[in-house]
């Protein structure tokens, strides 16, 4: 009787060790959960949060000449601890080229001893030629079939034009829609088995004569020619519709 009774007074004290132990488990898990209430960030800090990072993309990433860039800050967890920084917030970021659709930016508030990572969607247009309506292949390019449209930078990685007058007179190899971008491949300023000026530059001197593209060539591209006269095969550079270059 006497072990029965032990038995029973030592399993009694044993779970109500564990009941405290369950309470103070408890009390613990809350506290911590309600702190972590207070210290969350407001509505208010995560914005100004966004802001800094999207403000460091734009000051600090290369802009496109004549392009633009959107920065779309991502969303912040509004359990986060921040604070009302005493100071501006400080941004860095180990990116600065216009390479990437992504950014990452550090935001930190050394005052209160906090900082956060925020990712930063990057959307890059520039300036390209593209057709004011339908163009067939075969035709050549007027001032009126082109306009300038700003396209994402992401989604269009192909090389366009830049400039008008590099389009304009050219011939198109495909046809094309209505606000297609015009591709270095889809024309030829200089077109294979058609007749080209020979342009000969020698310091002041220039000399011309006449010539048969051998290949296609867009503005600035280097192309083979023969000499009619000589029947001689030279490379030229592409300086005007059915102009080839040449320099000694």
């Amino acid at each position: 009787m006497l072990y029965n009774k032990t038995s029973f007074l030592c399993t009694s004290s044993y779970k109500t060790r564990l009941r405290r132990n369950w309470l103070s488990l408890c009390i613990v898990w809350q506290a911590l959960f309600f702190s972590v209430l207070t210290h969350a960030a407001t509505p208010e800090q995560i914005e100004n949060i966004q802001k800094a990072a999207q403000a460091h993309v734009l000051n600090t990433i290369e802009q496109p000449i004549g392009g633009e860039i959107v920065a779309t800050p991502g969303r912040i967890d509004s359990r986060v601890h921040a604070t009302d920084c005493p100071s501006p917030l400080l941004t860095s970021s180990s990116n600065t080229r216009n390479t990437s659709s992504n950014v990452t930016v550090l935001v930190e508030c050394p005052e209160d001893n906090w900082r956060l990572y925020v990712p930063v969607r990057m959307s890059i247009s520039l300036p390209l030629v593209t057709a004011t309506r339908p163009l067939s292949r075969g035709s050549i390019v007027s001032s009126d079939d082109v306009t300038m449209s700003m396209v994402d930078k992401n989604r269009f990685r192909r090389q366009g034009f830049t400039e008008f007058d590099q389009v304009v007179g050219a011939k198109l190899k495909k046809n094309m829609k209505m606000g297609d971008v015009i591709e270095r491949n889809d024309v030829c300023v200089v077109c294979r088995n058609e007749k080209v000026v020979i342009r000969a530059v020698k310091g002041e001197m220039t000399i011309s004569t006449k010539g048969t593209a051998l290949t296609d060539g867009a503005n600035g591209d280097q192309v083979r020619v023969k000499n009619d006269k000589s029947q001689r095969i030279i490379e030229g550079i592409v300086t005007g519709v059915a102009e080839i270059t040449v320099n000694f």
